[in-house]
């Protein structure tokens, strides 16, 4: 594949903060590096009309006043991982948008990038560095690259099925012969059920495909052979046409009173004596001579072709019926001889499983039974398993969910039994949950608020862990404030020790906590509103948390502010 190359990447304008400011305050360890989202090219997305983004590593926060576009980087993130091609995301008046990414380690001169364009006519392209791809491509080689916990990524916490899959993260290899095992048993009573069906439709099925097969097999037909017996039959069917127009050739070139040979020969006599003194005319004579040997020699090949036996009726019966048989073959399984071949094919593989459901009907059921003993043994063994890593992994969660805020939760994987086997095991599995003293477990669905659930999803990503070198977290600050906010911003920074971390905030806490910290601006242009993003630096940054803080920037703001920074 092609790489692209990236664009030099300038110096973080932090390095060159003179001493004392926000910036040298605000980085007390070097951010880490790895491969990373490097560097974001939007064009004509919503409000934005034209960004040019390098990213540094580590912790990244995004900031502004509401409204100002702040998902949008979000959104075009969005676009990268595959998600729906929202139209309306185009920025009005104009044609199509543009979102690439750079993935790189911030040293190289060299970055796999994806992109993805949409158009207002409807129409998209998506390129993984340079190369055209399906979305699909795109959505699977982006996703090992960057997650986005969205704004109501927290809900999916909600789904059994989701809660189920964080246990199941612990135990890979019992979830996975689980499902291998539950496959081959539905697999089974699949095919006994079809066996049990209706004796006589399944007969009629047999005859008529062994019907299908053998009329196909009889004609064997061969999808390159018909041009060939067109060309054979037209040749039979004007053979008297042929052997006419052969006799004609033969009587101008040799037979008739004036003929081409005799002309030729009394040409090359004539030349006798002039060859005698000049060469050129003995090398035109002699050229004469060949021409004559040529036009005798084609002439009696059109005498053999004009005196050869008439048509052959057996031979051109046969051209007919082969054709006759190939054209019947079309009509029922047609269009083309291809389309025939391949529908024998397939008749014979499905005759083939049906027959030998006919041999296997004795057998099946016990394979059935024995496939679900084996099913409820690796369903056991899922359990025990669930259960062995079930409390580690929920106090794992509540060390960090207690040291967001929550220090009273309570939380525990409960397992409950199925009536019957399910795809996911023999067992439901329930997160069940407690925020305050005194209160009851309950299920996470009904008993977690909004600000809760984001805090329960941060330490999911801190104990479990992205898959990705880098996440982004839209709002993961929603319905929390205070010492709350203050612990999220150390879990996050904990995070960005490991792996990039892009967070879109309205916290001063979290804010302040970033390696990096870029504002969204919105501003009018032209009669127009346009968002654009910049890199905070020195008394920049210093000047936006206080506005996070306050709303102004007081000298009690600028005080308060400067006491996080340095914090």
């Amino acid at each position: 594949m092609t790489r692209k190359a990236r664009p030099p990447k300038p110096a973080p304008p932090e390095t060159a903060a003179p001493a004392g400011t926000a910036a040298e305050l605000s980085t007390s360890d070097a951010a880490p590096a790895f491969p990373r989202l490097s560097r974001l090219e939007i064009r004509n997305l919503a409000t934005i009309t034209q960004l040019d983004l390098d990213l540094g590593g580590g912790f990244c926060a995004f900031t502004g006043e509401t409204g100002a576009g702040k998902s949008i980087i979000v959104d075009a993130l969005g676009l990268l991982l595959g998600g729906r091609a929202n139209h309306d995301l185009i920025r009005s008046g104009e044609k199509e948008l543009l979102v690439t990414g750079f993935w790189g380690d911030g040293d190289e001169t060299e970055a796999d990038s994806a992109s993805r364009r949409l158009s207002s006519a409807g129409r998209g392209a998506a390129r993984l560095s340079g190369e055209v791809v399906s979305v699909r491509e795109l959505q699977e080689w982006a996703q090992g690259r960057l997650t986005i916990h969205w704004q109501h990524s927290a809900v999916s916490l909600l789904s059994p099925a989701n809660q189920r899959g964080l246990l199941d993260r612990r135990v890979p290899g019992e979830a996975q012969a689980y499902a291998a095992a539950h496959a081959a048993w539905r697999g089974a009573v699949g095919r006994l059920e079809r066996l049990q069906a209706s004796q006589r439709e399944r007969a009629r099925q047999i005859d008529l495909l062994a019907f299908q097969v053998q009329e196909i097999s009889e004609v064997s037909p061969d999808p390159g052979e018909e041009e060939g017996l067109n060309t054979e039959l037209s040749r039979l069917s004007n053979l008297h046409t042929t052997q006419q127009a052969a006799a004609g050739g033969v009587e101008l070139l040799s037979d008739g009173d004036l003929n081409a040979a005799g002309l030729l020969g009394e040409a090359v006599r004539a030349l006798n004596a002039g060859a005698k003194y000049d060469e050129t005319v003995r090398q035109l004579q002699s050229d004469l001579r060949s021409a004559l040997e040529s036009v005798q020699a084609i002439a009696g090949e059109l005498r053999d072709v004009a005196e050869g036996s008439a048509a052959d009726p057996e031979a051109l019966d046969r051209v007919e019926a082969r054709l006759s048989a190939l054209s019947k073959l079309k009509n029922k399984y047609g269009p083309t001889l291809e389309d025939v071949v391949e529908f024998g094919a397939r008749a014979a593989e499905e005759l083939a499983a049906l027959e030998a459901d006919e041999r296997d009907a004795g057998s099946l059921q016990a394979d059935v039974d024995a496939l679900h003993a084996e099913l409820l043994r690796v369903g056991k063994a899922l359990d025990t398993a669930r259960e062995r890593e079930a409390g580690p992994l929920a106090k794992s969660l509540l060390a960090v969910i207690r040291e967001l805020g929550m220090p009273h939760a309570r939380m525990e994987f409960a397992l409950s039994p199925l009536a019957e086997p399910a795809a996911s095991g023999l067992s439901d599995v329930l997160l069940r949950f407690s925020a305050n003293p005194g209160e009851e477990l309950g299920p996470l669905s009904d008993v977690a608020s909004g600000g809760e659930l984001s805090r329960v999803m941060l330490a999911v990503s801190t104990v479990l862990g992205a898959d990705t070198p880098s996440v982004v977290f839209d709002e993961v600050d929603a319905g929390i404030g205070g010492a709350a906010a203050t612990k999220v911003a150390e879990q996050l920074s904990r995070l960005a020790g490991a792996r990039q971390v892009l967070v879109v905030t309205h916290l001063a806490q979290i804010a302040a906590r970033a390696h990096h910290h870029y504002k969204v601006e919105k501003r009018v242009e032209e009669g127009r509103t346009v968002s654009r993003v910049r890199l905070l630096t020195g008394d920049e940054r210093l000047e936006e948390i206080a506005r996070m803080l306050s709303g102004n920037t007081s000298e009690a703001a600028l005080k308060h502010a400067r006491e996080l920074l340095e914090g």
